[in-house]
């Protein structure tokens, strides 16, 4: 009789890639720190900035794959810090705009300063990224069947 182990292979990846996001994501949080930015809102002040005037809410959570509340409450502590502002759509009455403040912008510009991200990619060549590109996007196709989703991939 075969042994079945209590983690199997596909598991042990799984854990692999969250242990090895979780590292990236602390050392993204430390480098951030000095800019009093944390990562969730780096990532927030990104996607406003990609979306443009026309953020929303809906939209980020869109890009985020979160729950709209969750990103309204990523969008409120933003707004209290003084990084966002949220404005009524000037056509749409019940659609709130998200734009960055003065703040926001220094914050953004400040996020941009990758050098944790760029030291830890660069230990792959660059066919290695490009096959970790094509491998991660086929995972996270194959994620979304299973989440029976109808979110359109934004970025990238």
């Amino acid at each position: 009789m075969e042994d079945i182990s209590p983690v199997d292979r596909d598991y042990e990846l799984c854990i692999l890639l969250g242990q090895t996001r979780d590292a990236i994501c602390k050392a993204r949080k430390r480098e951030l720190e000095q800019y009093s930015v944390l990562p969730e809102q780096a990532l927030v002040l990104f996607i406003i900035q990609a979306i443009g005037n026309e953020a929303t809410p809906a939209e980020i959570s869109r890009w985020l794959f979160r729950e709209p509340h969750s990103v309204s409450g990523i969008l409120e502590r933003m707004k209290k810090d003084g990084l966002v502002r949220k404005a009524k759509d000037i056509h749409r009455k019940n659609l709130i705009r998200v734009m960055l403040t003065e703040k926001g912008q220094q914050a953004y510009n400040q996020s941009l300063k990758r050098k944790s991200i760029h030291q830890i990619m660069s230990s792959l060549s660059e066919e290695e990224r490009q096959q970790l590109r094509s491998y991660l996007e086929r995972l996270r196709s194959e994620a979304l069947k299973h989440l029976v989703s109808r979110r359109k991939i934004l970025f990238p």
